[in-house]
């Protein structure tokens, strides 16, 4: 039972990881800062989907499963509805890219928005 409640656990860091990745950007333009945090987060999340690599929390979780005993009827509400997110069933190679093309396009343009109103500010100040 631990097994699996530690899994699920895995799932909601990593489905949280992949929202910051996609959407932590919005944070930097109230917190500037958060770029430290954000910025690599988002280069590894777009990393790992164009190398067409397995996050690591990947096989943490289902070795989590497998050490739970997986093999059973009923589904956590984690299972059942968060899995199918992170883990689709019909992800390819060329979603995976698109993925991680999207990733790469968010963040561009919320970065660029956070350095014009970084330079808007600037240049009212002087």
């Amino acid at each position: 039972m631990i097994y699996r409640l530690l899994a699920d656990l895995v799932v909601l860091v990593h489905l949280g990881f992949v929202a910051l990745v996609l959407l932590g950007g919005i944070l930097v333009l109230r917190r500037p800062r958060f770029a430290l945090i954000h910025l690599p987060a988002a280069v590894w999340g777009a990393f790992i989907e164009l190398a067409g690599w397995v996050c690591p929390l990947t096989p943490l979780e289902v070795r989590l499963r497998r050490l739970g005993g997986a093999a059973g009827y009923e589904t956590s509400f984690v299972e059942q509805y968060l899995l199918p997110i992170l883990y689709p069933a019909q992800l390819t190679r060329g979603m995976q890219i698109w993925l991680g093309s999207l990733v790469i396009l968010v963040n561009v343009v919320i970065y660029g928005f956070v350095v014009w109103r970084y330079r808007a500010n600037a240049t009212t100040r002087s």
